[in-house]
């Protein structure tokens, strides 16, 4: 088995962004014929190879990626190195606003609940620097999608917040972007969909804003270990796997395309494709952990458990590993199964949060 891990010289599990600033640089000055960069003793590169081809050519999640830089959150081949923290962005999933714009080019997506039964999306926004298109429509946040998008060290972009949301953001010192409240210059609004499911961003308002709020460019993120042929082949088939959160009507579903070895996602039996290029959304990795959830008030807001633990279920290469996730303060969600991290297959990764009220089984089917 072939494994890779993004290199860190911090503690386990975190690296600053800007290091890899310096990595390119030095590669610039190496110009090595065998890949290999000059570093300072103390640190070491992102990834390096032999034979780097271009990252136009990407492949598919089966193949094995080489290159010299490597994207932080897909492990996928990148032309130079991430030197940006990312971007966290609360994407309205009501049906009123799908297609949505930008998910194609998210580097992992997270789906979790908010009111009312229906799921709110955090599109975590990193490695597609050249990527200029919409990206929306743009909702509002609670405390616990906050938590998801500062375990990544993400900028947060969204429009208003919960009451207990916003309290922790305001006077907090937290990187928001936050249309209500401090940046509605960055944020616009399409004419083909009525308010409030037409807001709308880009990478580059968004990163305007950030510089206009003098926001760290950099910031400690996760390291992810990946695998290019993971030991998934011995467990039981999964190459149509179905989501049910909390609503009958809304249901969620994958196909896997074994020549592509990517899932195919779709909603209530139709693809679920990205407004920008008809696309349908697809992901290497399938996520799915049970979390305890809790509504605390009359309007429905949730309550969600994000460090305790519990079963889990990880998706790759048409297989299910049954598994259990854990997670460290000021860390990501990790998945383990006898003792072992479980990694990803280099790609873009989606996670969905169920609740644990009963089996993981209730909420998740695959055959």
């Amino acid at each position: 088995m072939k494994s890779m891990m993004l290199a860190s010289p911090m503690k386990r599990g975190l690296f600053v962004l800007a290091i890899a600033a310096g990595f390119t640089a030095l590669s610039a000055c190496g110009g090595g014929g065998d890949g290999a960069a000059a570093v300072p003793a103390d640190a070491s590169p992102i990834a390096t190879a032999s034979a780097a081809p271009s990252a136009s050519a990407a492949p598919s999640a089966s193949e094995a990626p080489t290159a010299e830089f490597l994207a932080p959150l897909t492990g996928m081949p990148i032309e130079q190195a991430v030197t940006r923290r990312p971007f966290a962005v609360m994407i309205n999933n009501l049906a009123p606003a799908r297609p949505q714009s930008g998910l194609t080019n998210a580097d992992t997506v997270w789906e979790v609940l908010a009111e009312g039964g229906i799921t709110r999306l955090v599109a975590i926004f990193q490695s597609h620097e050249d990527f200029d298109g919409p990206i929306g429509p743009i909702r509002s946040i609670r405390p616990y999608l906050i938590d998801i998008g500062e375990s990544y060290g993400g900028v947060l972009v969204h429009a208003g917040a919960s009451n207990d949301a916003l309290a922790l953001l305001q006077h907090s010192g937290k990187a928001d972007l936050d249309e209500i409240n401090n940046a509605g210059a960055y944020f616009y609004r399409e004419s083909f969909r009525k308010a409030p499911h037409n807001l709308y961003s880009t990478l580059e308002k968004l990163h305007e804003g950030a510089d206009k709020h003098k926001y760290d460019v950099t910031a400690e993120q996760p390291t992810v270990t990946f695998d290019e042929n993971p030991d998934a082949a011995a467990e039981p088939a999964a190459t149509q796997v179905d989501v049910k959160f909390e609503l009958s009507s809304y249901k969620v579903s994958y196909a896997y395309d074994a020549g592509a070895g990517l899932y195919k996602r779709s909603i209530n039996g139709e693809p679920h494709v990205d407004l920008n290029n008809d696309e349908q959304l697809t992901a290497a990795n399938l996520v799915f952990i049970a979390a305890k959830h809790k509504t605390y008030d009359d309007y429905g807001r949730l309550e969600i458990d994000l460090y305790s633990g519990g079963d889990a279920l990880l998706m790759q290469q048409g297989h299910a590993i049954s598994c259990e996730w854990k997670r460290e303060k000021g860390d990501i969600v990790r998945l383990y199964k006898d003792g072992k991290e479980l990694p990803f297959v280099p790609g873009v990764t989606y996670y969905h949060v169920v609740p644990n009220d009963g089996p993981l089984a209730a909420h998740v089917s695959y055959r």
